[in-house]
C-alpha cells in the first residue's frame, strides 16, 4: 500500500524532534538532579563511526609529517653545501612545520574519533569550536617560536602588544570570556529560545564574540519570527539575566486568552466552555506529555504542584465595569501564536453563539 509522502515527512520530523527532546531532557536532568538520589536515566544510542573522508584526511596529515621528517633529516646531512646558519634556519622551519602538522592532525583525529562520537549535535559543535580554538593558539605559539629565537624578547614584545590591545579591545575580550562562560556553563545552546535584555529569539549560532538570534516578536505583536537577525555580544550574558522559553526539562510556557464579558453572564457556563474548548484543541496527547514532565519535575527544586496539564479559568473585575474571563493553558513557545489564533476563533464563536448565557461588548461598549 502506498504511503502518503506528506505523512511520512511529518512522521520523520516527529521522530527527529522526539530524539532531540530526549537528549536535551537527559542533559537537563543531569544538571537539575545533582545530588539527587532519584536520578532518571535515559537510554543512549551508539555513536557512529568516523566517515572514510576523515580517515583520508588523517592519512594525508601522516604523509605530510613523514615528508617533513625526511626533509629535516636531509637538512641534518647537509648535502647541498649550505652554511651552518642556513641549515639551522631550515631545520627550525622543518621542526615547526612538523609540529604544526602534528597539532592539526591530532585536532582532526580528536574531532573524528572523540567529538564525532558524542550523540548531541550541539555539544559536538561546541567542542569542535573549542578544539579548533586551542589548536589555533598552539599553532600561533609554534609560529612565534620559529620566528623568534629569543623567547624573552618575544614574550616581552607580545606582552607590550597585549597591554595595548587590552585597552583597545575590552569589549571583544569580555565577549570572548562570555563565550567561554557559555560553553562551560551551558547557558544556552543552538535551538533554544531565549531573551537577553531587549533581544528575544531562537539561538542559531554562538561564535567566539557574539550570539546570533533569529528574532521573535520584535516589531510584531505576536510571538512569531520577525525575519530579522540579532547579533548579541557574548559579554551581555555576564551582566544581564537570561530568560529561557525552552527549558528541556519543561519545554512549555503558560499563555492566556482574555475575554471581556458582562456581569449578567453565566460564569459557570463561560468557565466550562473555555476549559472544554481549550482541552479539545490542545489534545490529550499534549496533556499526557505535560504529566510526564510534571513527574520528572518532582525530582527537582521546582514545585511540580504548580504545573497543571489542564487549562484553568479565572475571573477578575475589569476597570470598565466589565468582567475579564481568562483561560490559562500550557503551550510550546514556538507554537504559541498559532495555537492562540485557533483558540480565539473557536472560543469567540462558541461564546457569541449563546447570547442568553454570555454578554459580550457590542458597539461603543467594546
Amino acid at each position: 500500500m502506498a504511503t502518503d509522502p506528506q505523512a511520512q515527512v511529518e512522521r520523520v520530523a516527529k521522530e527527529k524532534s522526539a530524539l532531540k527532546e530526549k537528549k536535551d531532557l537527559e542533559a537537563a536532568l543531569k544538571q537539575a538532579e545533582k545530588g539527587s538520589e532519584h536520578a532518571v536515566k535515559l537510554p543512549t544510542s551508539e555513536a557512529p563511526a568516523p566517515p572514510k573522508r576523515e580517515k583520508v584526511k588523517l592519512a594525508g596529515y601522516v604523509l605530510v609529517l613523514l615528508i617533513l621528517a625526511a626533509l629535516h633529516y636531509l637538512f641534518i646531512l647537509s648535502p647541498f653545501g649550505l652554511s651552518s646558519n642556513s641549515i639551522s634556519l631550515l631545520q627550525r622551519f622543518a621542526k615547526g612545520a612538523m609540529l604544526i602538522t602534528l597539532l592539526l592532525g591530532l585536532g582532526k583525529a580528536s574531532e573524528a574519533y572523540l567529538i564525532a562520537r558524542i550523540d548531541d549535535a550541539v555539544s559536538r559543535y561546541n567542542l569542535a569550536r573549542i578544539q579548533r580554538l586551542i589548536a589555533g593558539i598552539l599553532v600561533i605559539l609554534t609560529v612565534v617560536s620559529i620566528l623568534f629565537v629569543n623567547w624573552y624578547a618575544a614574550v616581552l614584545s607580545l606582552g607590550l602588544i597585549s597591554v595595548i590591545l587590552g585597552f583597545a579591545l575590552q569589549t571583544p575580550v569580555s565577549s570572548f570570556i562570555g563565550w567561554l562562560y557559555i560553553m562551560a556553563r551551558g547557558t544556552y545552546r543552538i535551538g533554544d529560545r531565549i531573551k537577553i535584555g531587549d533581544a528575544a529569539g531562537d539561538v542559531i549560532d554562538v561564535s567566539y564574540l557574539d550570539t546570533t538570534l533569529w528574532e521573535v516578536r520584535g516589531h510584531l505583536s505576536s510571538d512569531q519570527a520577525s525575519g530579522r537577525i540579532i547579533k548579541l555580544p557574548n559579554s551581555e550574558v555576564l551582566r544581564s539575566a537570561v530568560y529561557y522559553y525552552t527549558w528541556p526539562l519543561f519545554p512549555y510556557i503558560w499563555d492566556e486568552i482574555k475575554f471581556t464579558i458582562g456581569y449578567e453572564s453565566d460564569l459557570d457556563f463561560v468557565a466550562k466552555t473555555l476549559q472544554e474548548t481549550v482541552e479539545a484543541e490542545i489534545g490529550e496527547t499534549m496533556m499526557s506529555r505535560v504529566r510526564i514532565y510534571r513527574r520528572l519535575l518532582a525530582d527537582t527544586p521546582v514545585n511540580a504542584a504548580e504545573v497543571r496539564e489542564r487549562p484553568s479559568v479565572l475571573f477578575r473585575i475589569n476597570q470598565n465595569t466589565w468582567l475579564d474571563a481568562i483561560v490559562r493553558y500550557l503551550v510550546h513557545p514556538k507554537d504559541a501564536s498559532t495555537v492562540k489564533t485557533r483558540l480565539i476563533e473557536k472560543l469567540l464563536g462558541k461564546l457569541a453563539s449563546e447570547p442568553n448565557m454570555v454578554s459580550l461588548p457590542k458597539g461603543s461598549s467594546r
